[in-house]
């Protein structure tokens, strides 16, 4: 199985201004794919070149792209500065546990001059990403990340797809990086956020445009790579459809209030059939942040691409997830408790019951979940549930502080039953959800995938300062 020069467009698409993404596209009995971490000069601002950590030489890295099906074979090189060891997670795909990625839980770090050979089925199509989980709060905001894209058997008709990766940097006058990551504000409030917003590895703006034809149908793919920042995308005036949440197909629909709740960690497919005429544009607007413009789509002056938009299907065709059952699901609840404007919860770490304020001074943790504040991928922990291999789980998370939290479960996907109450309308599959301030969210999910999987607020600040702990499945 081999990709043709067209799938390699169609996966990054034609743009004026916002950067296409590199691609590798592995066949069955291609090699492994090399990933090579290190650090490098990038223009991220206009005029400036910024230090940056990332993966063969870009940020983001290159777009990984499979079949579902295959084997994926990843070699990651560490060629990072200093001592900064490594790993890869690969965010919201089934793998086995010992290639999850996670440092000392399912592998070693891989230090400095050392390889680290990758290798897992790729069972779901999907819109996925790929990232580190030593030092993430750092790693990450550096600039070490990037798509994964796995295609469907069938895909959708489109006449093309475009990856956009968000993500910000925060850069000083000189486009400097400043080296302020881990501050403890940031680890008990909304987390680092950056003031540069990019889309791609760039700047974002209005003179960021895509240049797209009228009644051209696109695919957009979606992935929101902050370490904080939390977007709400309006497409406006054009009406583009929701096909998939986090890799996982849902019931084609308009985007809820016409806008996109974006979270870290998060992904999102919408088809977007472009309805306008020659000349005309349109801006992509961040409505979290003051009315700040993503990008412009700007139709192009040449003859439209049909005389009218398509009517072919948009449904995608669903992976197989084994269905959870909430009439013989276990109960189960986790609290989230902490952060700089919390009540004074009060935490085990270690064992011992203290104060959030004294697990803030003395272990700079600032979060609990269910009373306990873990340390980073603690090598001395108890599993927060243990699960048995084939049950059915219910799990209700209940947000008693003044943050939302995007909560992201490693090795599984899961069914959002209920969000502050309320039945969701799709119950669609997610690997991260948002629970917002003193709100709640009920899940479900077939415990299958054996091994100890993270479960953990992918602000990764907050994860940092203690919401972050595992689950096992045995």
């Amino acid at each position: 199985m081999t990709f043709s020069r067209r799938d390699i467009l169609k996966s990054t698409g034609a743009s004026l201004s916002v950067l296409a993404l590199p691609v590798l596209a592995q066949s069955r009995d291609a090699g492994p794919f090399k990933l090579r971490a290190s650090a490098f000069p990038q223009t991220i601002r206009p005029g400036v070149r910024t230090d940056v950590w990332g993966f063969n030489g870009s940020v983001p890295g290159p777009v990984l792209r499979f079949r579902k099906g295959e084997i994926a074979r990843v070699a990651l090189v560490n060629d990072l500065p200093g001592d900064a060891s490594t790993t890869v997670h690969w965010h919201g795909i089934r793998v086995p546990n010992a290639m999850d990625g996670v440092p000392q839980v399912t592998q070693a770090p891989v230090l400095v001059g050392q390889t680290f050979n990758y290798q897992f089925p790729v069972p779901d199509s999907g819109t996925y990403w790929y990232h580190p989980h030593q030092m993430s709060f750092e790693q990450v905001a550096r600039g070490m990340f990037g798509a994964i894209v796995v295609e469907e058997d069938k895909p959708i008709e489109v006449d093309r797809e475009l990856v956009w990766v968000l993500s910000d940097f925060k850069l000083d006058a000189g486009g400097r990086q400043v080296q302020d990551f881990g501050r403890m504000q940031d680890l008990g409030g909304g987390g680092r956020l950056g003031n540069v917003f990019a889309l791609n590895g760039r700047q974002t703006g209005r003179d960021n445009r895509i240049m797209v034809r009228t009644n051209e149908r696109i695919r957009l793919r979606l992935v929101n790579t902050a370490t904080a920042r939390i977007f709400l995308l309006d497409f406006r005036g054009q009406k583009p459809m929701v096909v998939s949440y986090d890799g996982q197909a849902v019931e084609p629909h308009p985007l809820p209030q016409g806008l996109l709740l974006l979270g870290p960690g998060m992904r999102t497919d919408l088809v977007l059939d472009c309805e306008g005429s020659p000349g005309e544009s349109f801006a992509v607007i961040d409505r979290r942040d003051k009315g700040y413009q993503i990008a412009t789509v700007v139709f192009d002056k040449k003859p439209p691409a049909r005389p009218r938009p398509l009517r072919s299907p948009m449904q995608i065709e669903p992976n197989r997830l084994p269905e959870p059952d909430p009439s013989k699901a276990i109960e189960h609840f986790i609290v989230f408790e902490g952060g700089m404007l919390g009540k004074p919860a009060i935490g085990l770490v270690d064992g011992k019951a203290l104060k959030v304020p004294e697990i803030m001074q003395d272990h700079a943790l600032t979060w609990t979940m269910n009373y306990v504040a873990e340390h980073e991928h603690a090598m001395l922990h108890t599993p927060m549930f243990n699960f048995r291999k084939g049950e059915h789980i219910a799990l209700t998370m209940i947000n008693e502080t003044e943050f939302e939290h995007p909560m992201h479960l490693h090795g599984h996907s899961f069914r959002v039953l209920r969000v502050n109450d309320r039945p969701t309308q799709f119950r669609p599959w997610r690997d991260t959800v948002m629970v917002s301030p003193r709100g709640s969210v009920q899940v479900a999910f077939v415990a299958d995938n054996p091994g100890e999987w993270m479960f953990h607020c992918h602000i990764l600040e907050h994860a940092a300062g203690g919401m972050m702990g595992t689950v096992a499945v045995e």
